[in-house]
């Protein structure tokens, strides 16, 4: 029971994965931040260029 319990604790397989888990969701967090950002001027890029293309 002592070498299971052992095992378990020096087991940090579920550390590394927890820390991806953080990793992945910071930069799920910082791509949110910048597409709130850029998303309303490139919105408004894109119209102009549409109203460009219908006038020609």
């Amino acid at each position: 029971m002592r070498l299971i319990v052992a095992r378990f604790v020096a087991d940090e397989s579920a550390a590394t994965a927890t820390e991806y888990g953080l990793i992945a969701a910071g930069i799920g967090v910082a791509i949110i931040t910048i597409v709130g950002q850029v998303g309303p001027q490139l919105g408004e890029l894109l119209d102009r260029v549409v109203s460009q293309l219908s006038g020609r």
